[in-house]
């Protein structure tokens, strides 16, 4: 068959383990010639270096040879195909010209289709440019009339509101029932006045929210520029209606036209107002009769700034006089979860009448009773929260601005510091004392913490449990406190040995507060041990399992490294025994 694939040349008798005969060495390889970059000085320069010239000349021609074989071999496998090709081809050109007409006119007709097409797609263009701006104008145009018609229904609306006030002096609902905007909320002329104008109020509220929508999308248009005064005119009068509605509704306890005014001032935006009126017409009055402010008659000194008695009163003016508004305002699905009447009107009216009328309450130089009130303040703080209906109503009270401004008022740091020179200041004065101080044994117990024989020692562990005592403690700074109760036995165990230290030196190079050591009797040590031992029972027992109890509230990991701590003080305390009965021998 003329395409079978050509068999290669057939080897000698002889040639039976060597390569073909067409076959190259391995450093020639032909594959390279078909590559794209392929240069042949390159190729020739690198072969070079390792293939003699002759050789690869050799090489080269073989190849060259071997390629015009396969050449004319392709070319007799074809010859029959390119004979008949050539005479096939008979009146190409004609044939092109036939064909070439009827392209040509397709090609004419589909650039006229393109013309018309491009045309319409501009033209469509344009009517959709133009329809998008009638339509923007058509919305432009249905706002602006909106807005016109929404700020006379107002207008018409507030006029009303002199009739209902006149009917409110006259006690006339029939005069109320003739009116058409209120036609609607009256019924067989028994409805209340005052809810019926808390309704009209929160329908002019609702409208003003629409008319602030409407005004917010088209504020720089001149149409709304030239009513902007009737629309703050119109906002003028329906916040000082509203007012008065609300405080009528407060003094009267109507829960109905209190709920209708608070969903009013909701959608007009002005929570502050209505938290402001409760506060200075409610809860303004009622403090400033628990917590004058500024009065002469209150004492100055620590009974006259106690608060204790101050906020066990106002506790029940909340529950008395305040609730009512605190359950309408969390009732469930009422939408009046906006309003903090507990931060921005009773804690506010509070934290003012504490800061005018008992500033001293507030101030840390009277530790025992700034902690008294700080402790009270908390609690209240507490009932408060009480009032929330929800964790998350609990934590928006907490970061409310007078929350946090009323405990920024409480200066726990300073109080701290005071605190700190009171308990350090006390054992540090008897433990720079030059002589170790007997004190009387009241019991009988040798180990008994109460029957500790040092001075010294009584006040380490006094101070120990006054860092933990509730009339000091503030459970804010019980880090602190901890601390200072780990640096109190610190101080002690270094008295001890630096005192030991010293009596070794004979004196020499002593610190102060290291004279006990040089003056101490035989005797003295045996009390040193003693009371060590007690020391050591007393805070790894009763004293650890107290502090352990006041911070159970924490979590196990911080009690075990309170607990850790604790053990490591009484640990380095214990480490001095064996030192200190070695110098009891010696001076014995």
């Amino acid at each position: 068959m003329p395409d079978q694939i050509p068999s290669p040349a057939p080897r000698s008798a002889t040639d039976l383990f060597s390569d073909p005969l067409d076959s190259h060495p391995m450093w020639f390889k032909p594959s390279l010639f078909l590559s794209p970059d392929f240069d042949s000085e390159s190729y020739i320069a690198e072969l070079r270096t390792f293939v003699p010239f002759d050789t690869l000349r050799s090489e080269l021609q073989a190849h060259l040879s071997s390629l015009n074989h396969e050449l004319i071999d392709l070319i007799n496998r074809d010859y029959a195909d390119f004979v008949n090709l050539s005479t096939k081809l008979v009146d190409v050109d004609s044939a092109v010209l036939r064909m070439r007409a009827p392209l040509l006119e397709l090609r004419d007709k589909i650039q006229g289709f393109r013309g018309a097409v491009e045309s319409s797609l501009t033209s469509l263009k344009n009517g959709m440019s133009q329809r998008a701006e009638a339509t923007a104008a058509r919305e432009v145009l249905e706002l602006l009339l909106d807005t016109f018609h929404v700020v006379s229904k107002v207008e018409k609306l507030i006029k009303e509101l002199p009739s209902v006030s006149s009917d409110l002096s006259n006690g006339d609902v029939n005069s109320i029932q003739k009116s058409n905007a209120l036609s609607s909320h009256v019924e067989n002329g028994t409805t209340n006045i005052r809810e019926t104008q808390s309704m009209l109020l929160e329908r002019i509220a609702s409208e003003m929210n629409r008319l602030n929508f409407y005004i917010a999308h088209a504020q720089n248009l001149p149409f709304v520029q030239n009513i902007e005064k009737r629309i703050q005119s119109a906002s003028q009068l329906l916040n000082a209606s509203l007012g008065h509605c609300f405080v009528d509704g407060l003094e009267h306890r109507d829960v109905t036209a209190i709920y209708n005014c608070l969903r009013a001032y909701s959608a007009i935006d002005n929570n502050g107002n209505a938290e402001e009126i409760f506060r200075t017409i409610i809860v303004a009055p009622l403090i400033q009769n628990v917590i004058p402010r500024g009065s002469s008659g209150v004492v100055a000194g620590a009974s006259g700034d106690e608060l204790e008695n101050d906020y066990r009163q106002i506790k029940k003016h909340v529950e008395k006089d305040f609730k009512f508004i605190l359950e309408i305002a969390s009732a469930e699905n009422s939408g009046l979860h906006v309003f903090d009447f507990l931060a921005n009107s009773i804690l506010k009216e509070v934290l003012e009448a504490i800061q005018k009328g008992k500033p001293g309450a507030f101030s840390p130089g009277r530790p025992k009773e700034f902690l008294k009130n700080y402790k009270s303040s908390l609690d209240f703080l507490a009932y408060l929260e009480g009032y929330c209906p929800t964790r998350a109503a609990v934590a928006k009270f907490r970061a409310a601005p007078f929350y946090v401004e009323f405990m920024k008022q409480w200066n726990v740091g300073v109080y701290f510091s005071l605190r700190f020179q009171e308990i350090a200041g006390a054992l540090d004065s008897a433990l720079t004392a030059p002589s170790i101080v007997l004190v009387q044994n009241s019991g009988s117990g040798e180990e008994d913490p109460k029957n500790l024989t040092l001075k010294q020692s009584v006040i380490l562990l006094d101070s120990l449990r006054s860092c933990w005592n509730e009339e000091v403690l503030v459970l804010s700074c019980s880090d602190k406190f901890l601390r200072l109760s780990l640096q109190l036995l610190s101080r002690y165990s270094n008295w001890l040995s630096s005192g030991l230290a010293a009596w070794k030196k004979g004196g020499a190079g002593s610190n102060p507060g290291c004279e006990w050591a040089l003056s101490a009797a035989p005797d003295d040590f045996v009390y040193v041990i003693h009371d060590i031992n007690c020391l050591s029972k007393e805070i790894s027992g009763s004293y650890l399992d107290h502090v352990l109890h006041v911070l159970s509230s924490c979590s196990a990991e911080v009690l075990d490294l309170v607990k850790q701590s604790i053990l490591y003080c009484r640990k380095s305390l214990d480490d001095l025994l064996p030192l200190v009965r070695g110098f009891s021998s010696e001076v014995c």
